[in-house]
């Protein structure tokens, strides 16, 4: 499944801007950066409850927002690319 997740972590603090790189951590390790707090992760279920577990211990939910999205099948008809950032096919051949 295609899932969306967004972020807005609080950096006024430094305690705030660690937040912020653990978070993006978590998020690079699952999927895609596709704006500076957006990322696709193509993901099963498991997957998917563990990166929410992971991202949930890490923010300050008094100071931040997280939010997600699961994409519906067919992916093609609900997403749309305008401009110079292309990404990855994840169902496409792998290239090395």
């Amino acid at each position: 499944m295609l899932i969306i997740v967004t972020y807005d972590v609080s950096t006024e603090t430094a305690a705030g801007r660690k937040r912020l790189r653990r978070v993006a951590k978590i998020c690079e390790r699952t999927g895609q950066r596709v704006q500076k707090s957006v990322f696709e992760c193509n993901v099963n279920q498991m997957q998917y409850e563990d990166m929410e577990r992971q991202l949930l211990a890490e923010i300050d939910e008094k100071e931040d927002n997280l939010r997600t999205y699961r994409l519906t099948e067919p992916v093609e008809l609900h997403v749309r690319e305008y401009g110079k950032f292309r990404a990855v096919d994840f169902d496409g051949p792998l290239v090395v």
